[in-house]
């Protein structure tokens, strides 16, 4: 084989790139999920007292039942699996 027919082989081979597929604003999403999971893990902690069911059979603490669940199941469910599959499109540079 001649040398031109090697370089031409070469040279016609494309490069491979890879971009990252997360961006700022997908960093940005995922770090306001994390935040509203550790303050829904806050508020269930708020309901570890002496008593924290009445006598009765009710909760005394309405943040440790409803809400704090809510806050989880909305950042684990919905925010965090959001800023993993949300597309922006590429900056023009």
């Amino acid at each position: 084989m001649a040398k031109s027919e090697i370089k031409s082989r070469t040279k016609s081979i494309p490069k491979a790139t890879w971009k990252f597929p997360f961006q700022k604003q997908n960093f940005y999403i995922i770090g306001v999920g994390l935040i509203i999971i550790i303050i829904g893990y806050l508020l269930m902690a708020t309901g570890i007292t002496e008593e924290p069911a009445l006598p009765n059979g009710k909760w005394n603490n309405i943040f440790a039942v409803s809400i704090a669940p809510i806050l989880l199941v909305l950042g684990y469910c919905v925010i965090i699996p959001y800023g993993i599959f949300k597309s922006f499109p590429p900056k023009e540079q």
